[in-house]
């Protein structure tokens, strides 16, 4: 599928600031793609689709992950906005005829990330959180400037910062969160 058409049904599915942050993910996963060696237009789809199940109230997103058969962990049943992202990489595939498993890695870890992502994977993690249509929060340059470098630097700042404001505010933490950033602190390389 063209991503331009992909762009067309986000728009009409998405508010007008979900939508926009979309495009500035697309972006972003576009720039991040030619930077570090991966094909752009799979950035740029991972990127455009990564929130394509955000939409959903939590009630629909239990119960289309329950048709989708995805497991649903404790941190999902207390969060389910969670599932937007494995359901994103369902939806990918059964509605926006994405067979690229690596795209839909991308869509589905895009949350939470996970130990050993692909580059994409990384790439689409990163975007999320550093678009530029996202509120300004105090280490968003680092982050950015850790992303043009080096992937897992970036991974490590991010994830830590994430887990430390869920922490603040008392949020639930999907276990893979911590996974990630334990996974990616024990296989720094200095």
């Amino acid at each position: 599928m063209e991503i331009e058409q992909l762009r067309k049904y986000m728009k009409a599915i998405l508010s007008e600031k979900r939508y926009n942050h979309s495009l500035g993910v697309e972006e972003v996963a576009y720039d991040l793609g030619l930077i570090h060696g991966v094909d752009t237009m799979k950035a740029s789809i991972g990127g455009i689709l990564h929130d394509c199940a955000k939409y959903l109230t939590e009630s629909e997103l239990l119960s289309e992950a329950t048709k989708y058969n995805i497991d649903i962990s404790e941190a999902e049943v207390k969060s389910p906005q969670l599932l937007h992202a494995k359901l994103g990489g369902e939806y990918a595939r059964e509605k926006y005829g994405i067979d690229d498993q690596d795209i839909i890695n991308s869509i589905k870890y895009h949350t939470t990330g996970r130990p050993s992502m692909s580059t994409l994977e990384k790439i689409v993690y990163i975007a999320d959180f550093i678009e530029p249509n996202r509120k300004p929060i105090p280490i968003l340059d680092k982050a950015r400037e850790l992303a043009y470098n080096d992937l897992n630097e970036a991974i490590i700042y991010i994830s830590y910062y994430t887990l430390q404001h869920l922490k603040d505010k008392g949020r639930i933490i999907d276990p893979l969160s911590e996974e990630t950033y334990k996974y990616y602190v024990n296989n720094r390389k200095f």
